[in-house]
């Protein structure tokens, strides 16, 4: 039943200190704005999900058209090999341990303020401490819809955002 509730943003979850992962995510939203406090649920049969609660910090990263196949890859895929199929570049983050990824156009760095067990999933709460971003992604605080940010309409389709409508 929730498909319904799809077309959802992807992103992807960036975990581990000394060994990253990627994992892509559509399960994630706002709580709140001051201070910017963000929630992802995660499934613990996931590699993300051990290492988030091993290091208490996780990254969010925006991906565009650009990126899917990496996309597709951290969604599909485990194991010694994903990363390198992927194609990212990892950077330092500026305030976390947890790596950022270059080719996204924007970063936010979660520290980990709660985590509560639901149905089959884990709902971490991240604290976003610091951020990184695309400068031409965003114009005046609000993404360019030209830029190709994705959303996931189900299994193995995505769509970008295309036109935008002003409302009077």
């Amino acid at each position: 039943m929730y498909h319904l509730l799809y077309p959802l943003r992807t992103f992807l979850i960036v975990s581990g200190k000394e060994e990253a992962n990627v994992m892509t995510a559509d399960w994630l939203t706002v709580i709140s704005h001051r201070p910017f406090i963000v929630g992802v649920a995660i499934s613990p049969k996931r590699y993300t999900h051990k290492l988030i609660k091993e290091c208490n910090e996780f990254v969010i990263a925006v991906p565009t058209l650009e990126m899917l196949d990496a996309v597709w890859i951290a969604g599909t895929k485990s194991g010694v090999d994903k990363i390198r199929k992927m194609k990212i570049t990892f950077i330092d983050s500026r305030t976390i341990e947890t790596k950022s990824i270059k080719e996204a156009v924007a970063n936010l760095e979660c520290k980990v303020i709660d985590e509560k067990d639901y149905g089959d999933h884990t709902f971490f709460v991240g604290e976003v401490i610091d951020y990184t971003y695309n400068r031409e992604a965003f114009e005046s605080g609000m993404p360019k819809v030209g830029i190709n940010f994705l959303a996931h309409i189900a299994m193995n389709k995505f769509v970008t955002f295309e036109k935008e409508i002003h409302m009077p």
